[in-house]
């Protein structure tokens, strides 16, 4: 993903349709306000949250948005889609637009989702060298044995993309019911891993990503911003 930084006098020579150096004649005489300060050099750097104002005419002025949704079974992990109802269609109405999905479910999976229009707090939280930690409750049809908690604990192979999985902590709650934490999150991998050893997942509720657990609150299909505190904290 390309940066949305960009520095300030080709940032305002592409949005003015002007010159480089009719930027700086802009500075000189104080017309141009980053965040309510007045800029003085060409060099400062705008990202997509700078707002940039020209005398009193706001060139930008996006706001940042981290909202934590409780998805529901039968909704989808999209954007938009053709058939059935998206995370994007339970949001309540005046939610920012431009928003993207980190992390998706299936389906028939429910549970945790975050939704954004910050990229760059997205990748930290999707990108494999950040290891930020994904936790599930799984509901299966038999319970699982000692083989299958070490082998999740080693990695599983998977021979159609001739990669193994990286170790995962799998934890039982009930004969049934286990918990399922991983830092990675391939196509279908849970049901996957547990399919290896010809057990079928039931249900699936990812509860937490990072520090940050479920409002228990939340009822499914509703959604809230996050605090500062826990955009902050998620990765720490």
């Amino acid at each position: 993903m390309q940066s949305k930084r960009a520095r300030l006098d080709r940032y305002l020579s592409k949005q003015l349709t002007i010159n480089r150096k009719d930027v700086r004649l802009l500075l000189a005489q104080g017309r141009v306000k980053l965040d309510g300060i007045t800029a003085t050099s060409i060099t400062q750097l705008v990202d997509e949250f700078t707002q940039v104002r020209l005398d009193d005419e706001i060139l930008q002025d996006k706001i940042p948005s981290y909202i934590q949704l409780h998805k529901p079974k039968g909704i989808v992990s999209a954007t938009t889609d053709p058939k059935h109802k998206t995370v994007i269609d339970l949001l309540p109405s005046g939610a920012p637009e431009n928003l993207h999905i980190v992390g998706r479910l299936d389906l028939n999976s429910t549970g945790l989702i975050l939704l954004t229009n910050d990229g760059r707090w997205s990748r930290r939280l999707t990108e494999p060298g950040f290891c930020v930690k994904k936790r599930y409750l799984v509901g299966l049809d038999k319970p699982v044995t000692s083989e299958v908690i070490d082998a999740f604990a080693e990695g599983i192979y998977f021979s159609y993309e001739d990669l193994i999985t990286r170790p995962a902590i799998l934890s039982v709650i009930e004969p049934k019911l286990v918990e399922v934490t991983l830092e990675e999150g391939r196509y279908h991998q849970i049901k996957r891993m547990f399919g290896h050893f010809q057990i079928e997942v039931l249900t699936l509720h990812r509860f937490a990503v990072g520090n940050l657990v479920l409002d228990g609150d939340l009822k499914e299909g509703q959604s809230r911003q996050l605090s500062q505190s826990e955009i902050d904290g998620i990765t720490q």
